[in-house]
C-alpha cells in the first residue's frame, strides 16, 4: 500500500502556474475549441492547450463539450494527453440519498414516486403490462399502416399500457402542404384505432415529434406538434392520445423513462475526437451519455438547446429507461442498471419495434411478420 501510486486532480490554475514540467497530472475539464482547430481544456480555473497525438482513448465517444478525465503531463505550457477517459457515471443508488425524497423527474408529484409501496404493487401485479416504442413511423405510407394494423389487431385483446410512436411521421416533407398532409395521415390513424375498441379504452397513444415533423426549428427540447394539427384526432381518441415534446419523461408507476428522438449516433460519431479503434458503437454512445448525465453531449454548434428547458435532457439522477430512437440498427443495453435501447427505423428494419415490461424491466425484440398473399 506505501509504495502503490496515487493520483490526485489538478485544477488548471495550478499547471500554469508552474515553471518547469509536471508529470503524472490528472485533470477534470470540458473539451473545447477556443480557437478553430485546436482543442483545449478548461475548468472553472482556466483553459490549457492539448497535445493529443500520444494520447490512448478509452471506451466512449469524446466529442467537443464533454467533460473528461485527461492524463498525462503538462510541459511548456501544454498539457499533453497520454490517456483520455470518460469521467465515472453514478448510479442511482448513490444520487438518491443527496435528493431524499423529492420529485427530480418531473411530473405533478411534489414527491418521488420511486419507493411509492402502493404503486410498486400495482407495478407488480401488471406482469403482462408492457410499452411499446416505435420509430420514424410513416403515417403517409400504405405499407406503414397496413402493418400498424395488424399490429393493432394482435394487441386489441391484450391492450398495452402505451404505444409510443416517434417521428419524423410522414415519409417526405411536402413543403408548404406539409402540415395538411400530417393532418389528413392522423385523420386515417384515428380512423384506423376507431374500432379496435379495448385497444382505445386502455391504452395511451404517446407521439413524439422528430426533426423534420412541425413545427420548430433544429432547436432542443422541441415542441408538441402544434393542436391545430392535432386538434381533430383529439376529439375523436380524447385522453388516449398524448401529443408531446422531444425529448419526453414517461413516469409509469415507479419507472422513469426518457424518451428521445433524436440520431445521435451519426451527430456523436462525425463530431468525436477520436473515432473509436474496437468496441461496439451502441457501447461507446451508452457509457457516454450515462457519463456526461445528458442527451446531447454536443456543442451548441452541432446541436442548438433552448435552454430555458434543458434540464429536460438531463439524465441525472439516472433513469430506469433512455430510449434513443435513432436511424442506425436496433440495439439494447445495460449499464450501471439503466437500460438504453433503440427500436430502429420502423420501416428500414422490416417493420422491428422494441417491448418494454416494467414488472420484469425487460426489454424485447419484436416484429411484424409478412402477411401470406
Amino acid at each position: 500500500m506505501e509504495n502503490e501510486n496515487r493520483f490526485q486532480l489538478r485544477t488548471i490554475e495550478v499547471l500554469q502556474s508552474s515553471s518547469s514540467r509536471v508529470d503524472e497530472v490528472i485533470v477534470l475539464g470540458l473539451i473545447t475549441q477556443l480557437t478553430e482547430g485546436k482543442y483545449y481544456l478548461e475548468d472553472p480555473t482556466g483553459s490549457v492547450p492539448l497535445d493529443m497525438s500520444q494520447t490512448r482513448y478509452h471506451s466512449g465517444l469524446f466529442t467537443e463539450s464533454s467533460f473528461v478525465l485527461a492524463e498525462g503531463y503538462y510541459d511548456d505550457k501544454v498539457l499533453h494527453v497520454m490517456g483520455l477517459v470518460l469521467p465515472p457515471s453514478e448510479t442511482r443508488e448513490t444520487s438518491l440519498p443527496y435528493f431524499g425524497n423529492l420529485n427530480t423527474f418531473g411530473g405533478i408529484s411534489k414527491t418521488l414516486l420511486k419507493h411509492s409501496k402502493n404503486l410498486s404493487k400495482i407495478e407488480q401485479e401488471n406482469e403482462d403490462g408492457m410499452i411499446i416504442f416505435l420509430s420514424e413511423v410513416w403515417f403517409d405510407n400504405i405499407k406503414v399502416i397496413s402493418k400498424l394494423k395488424t399490429l393493432f389487431s394482435g394487441y386489441n385483446d391484450f391492450p398495452p399500457i402505451a404505444i409510443v410512436f416517434m417521428g419524423e411521421f410522414l415519409s417526405c416533407p411536402y413543403g408548404y402542404e406539409h402540415s395538411t398532409q400530417l393532418k389528413a395521415a392522423l385523420g386515417n390513424l384515428c380512423d384506423m384505432i376507431l374500432p379496435f375498441k379495448k385497444l382505445r379504452e386502455s391504452c395511451k397513444f404517446i407521439f413524439v415529434p422528430g426533426r423534420g415533423d412541425p413545427a420548430a426549428p433544429n432547436i432542443l427540447p422541441r415542441p408538441a406538434i402544434p393542436s391545430f394539427i392535432t386538434q381533430d384526432i383529439k376529439s375523436k381518441l380524447g385522453d388516449s392520445v398524448i401529443f408531446t415534446t422531444n425529448p419526453c419523461r414517461i413516469q409509469y408507476c415507479t419507472q422513469e423513462i426518457v424518451v428521445i428522438r433524436q440520431d445521435l449516433v451519426t451527430k456523436m460519431c462525425r463530431n468525436s475526437v477520436h473515432f473509436p479503434d474496437a468496441g461496439d458503437i451502441p457501447d461507446h454512445l451508452t457509457k457516454t451519455l450515462l457519463s456526461q448525465c445528458t442527451l446531447s453531449p454536443l456543442s451548441l454548434a452541432v446541436q442548438p438547446i433552448y435552454w430555458k428547458h434543458a434540464d429536460s435532457l438531463s439524465l441525472y439522477p439516472m433513469p430506469d429507461l433512455v430510449v434513443v430512437a435513432d436511424s442506425f440498427q436496433p440495439y439494447t443495453r445495460s449499464y450501471q442498471n439503466c437500460q438504453i435501447i433503440n427500436p430502429g427505423s420502423f420501416p428500414h428494419t422490416e417493420y422491428s419495434f422494441k417491448v418494454y415490461v416494467p414488472a420484469s424491466r425487460l426489454v424485447e425484440d419484436s416484429q411484424i411478420p409478412n402477411e401470406d398473399t
